[in-house]
């Protein structure tokens, strides 16, 4: 049964032993980070935390590191195994065209289903966080905001799901970006280019400049849109309408983070991922839907030819994102429960929660990844590489030169053009050992003929880029060569025992007692 909201998923995970309450005052500034950090270090990942006592905020509440394990990703998306998830696409995907009146009778259960996947829209009486409307004197921080770490350039919201929508289609877009609190009525944006928000903001802005393209169109880009000359002559010409939901269930938030394509709106697969519709209620202030249930509801716009330094910030990379110019956000409206809980998360050196998000994305949307390069077995994006900057892929190989197809698909798919570097290897190779596989990789390369260099569009984190996201990928090809490939030596086969004497020694393993 789906999670109601943020105060039902609570509720699971202390009901899992997985939540523990931390009732000593603690300090938004500095303190709940460090505290999450050690917490989410362990193993395992460390528990869930709930700040009962967060200073200057008596009666909000801080939730941490909800995701912060393999077995709260798997409780977040109420499966036993992500391979369900994984499952469930499959079957979607395979899905073929129907041949005859039989066939499409028996389709149409699984197109019932599908349909119970649409949001739905409800009345603001019926919408938890309607229950207090701000529409002036209010001010983003009379909630908890955290300073992560010491060198950031303010406090910063780090766990929303930012709503925009796109003005050529219509369609809704959730992206998860992290927004540093200016003042109580602005924020800054981090809206990076490559972003489906961004080119939201681009398409307003060639809208209201009247042409399809222009030098001066360049929000995020080159010249950061500092220089535009355009006249807008109404109120709305001049802004991106927004609305930003902290504290929503788990799939949502979620939903918020998995790379999916712009015509496939995350309050969808939301509503897949949790097997029930998303409940959506009309903003008070811009013409968007939200979360029924969220905590609290930040409604505002973004202003076409405005742009602040944001940063610096502590970012997943383990090294700080420098200052750079973003997108402003103006909040006209604040809506939340009564007696709101302030979700929150952290980033920084790995492991942290986002890598439990992250490997969740990996597992789930493999079968998407297959439907381009079916030659795929399996992907493995190591935490420590803080998955942009490695991808170790294993496929089928059926033909010389199939390696370097693939790493040239993964370049051409999504977000998947970040990847700053593809190892790839055969079939038999597990890709989550990572200890085979770098086996595979120093004994396979010949390095001057196996390991490629590409130049493109990385991402906007990279501190090490030539140029500011854009620079340098390498791809690996780490599968054995073939004589089509212009191997003429003998290829040796790896070291194997037979399965015979494996069978027999397993049978008297235990009596040897030498482990």
């Amino acid at each position: 049964m789906a999670y109601n909201d943020l105060r039902d998923w609570i509720k699971t995970l202390e009901k899992s032993g997985e939540l523990k309450r931390v009732r000593e005052e603690v300090d938004p500034i500095l303190e709940i980070t460090e505290i999450t950090d050690r917490a989410s270090k362990s193993p395992k990942g460390g528990p869930a935390l709930l700040f009962e006592n967060v200073k200057g905020y008596p009666g909000i509440p801080v939730l941490m590191n909800q995701f912060g394990s393999e077995r709260r990703m798997k409780l977040a998306l109420e499966v036993d195994s992500l391979e369900e998830v994984a499952g469930r696409i499959r079957a979607l995907l395979d899905v073929k065209s129907p041949e005859g009146f039989l066939e499409k009778l028996k389709m149409l259960p699984m197109l019932a289903d599908i349909g119970k996947f649409f949001p739905k829209t409800v009345s603001a009486k019926d919408a938890p966080c309607k229950e207090a409307i701000l529409r002036e004197n209010f001010d983003v921080l009379d909630f908890p905001v955290l300073k992560c770490w010491p060198l950031d350039g303010g406090r910063f919201i780090t766990l929303p799901c930012v709503v925009t929508r796109d003005p050529k289609t219509g369609k809704r877009n959730v992206g998860m970006y992290r927004m540093q609190v200016y003042d109580g009525q602005t924020t800054g944006m981090h809206w990076q280019r490559q972003k489906n928000a961004a080119e939201h903001l681009r398409e307003r802005l060639r809208a209201a400049a009247g042409k399809t393209a222009s030098a001066h169109v360049h929000i995020m880009a080159e010249t950061a849109g500092g220089t535009t000359n355009i006249t807008l002559t109404s109120q709305k010409e001049d802004r991106l309408e927004v609305a930003v939901a902290i504290g929503t269930d788990p799939a949502t938030t979620f939903a918020a983070i998995v790379p999916a394509p712009p015509e496939v709106e995350e309050f969808m697969i939301a509503g897949f991922l949790r097997q029930k519709p998303v409940e959506l209620v009309r903003c008070e202030t811009v013409d968007l839907e939200v979360p029924a249930h969220a905590e609290i509801v930040l409604e505002g716009y973004v202003k076409l030819d405005e742009l602040r330094t944001e940063g610096p910030f502590g970012d997943h990379t383990g090294f700080y994102t420098m200052e750079d110019e973003y997108p402003v956000f103006h909040i006209t409206c604040i809506t939340h429960r009564r007696n709101p809980i302030y979700a929150s998360t952290i980033v920084g050196k790995p492991p942290m929660e986002d890598a439990w998000m992250g490997k969740a994305v990996e597992r789930i949307f493999l079968p998407l990844m297959r439907l381009t390069l079916p030659e795929i077995v399996d992907v493995n994006l190591p935490v420590e590489a803080v998955f942009h900057n490695l991808m170790i892929v294993s496929i089928r190989k059926s033909y010389a030169g199939q390696a370097r197809k693939v790493m040239n698909g993964i370049w051409a798919m999504g977000q998947a053009m970040f990847t700053k570097c593809i190892i790839v290897v055969d079939e038999d190779c597990d890709v989550q050992d990572l200890r085979e596989v770098t086996l595979r990789v120093a004994n396979n390369i010949d390095p001057e003929r196996d390991i490629q260099f590409t130049l493109g569009p990385v991402d906007s984190l990279d501190h090490a880029s030539r140029l500011p996201n854009y620079g340098s990928k390498m791809g690996i090809d780490a599968t054995r060569k073939w004589a089509a490939e212009g191997f003429t030596r003998p290829w040796p086969p790896m070291i194997e025992m037979d399965v015979a004497t494996k069978a027999r020694v397993d049978a008297v393993w235990n009596k040897l007692r030498l482990t």
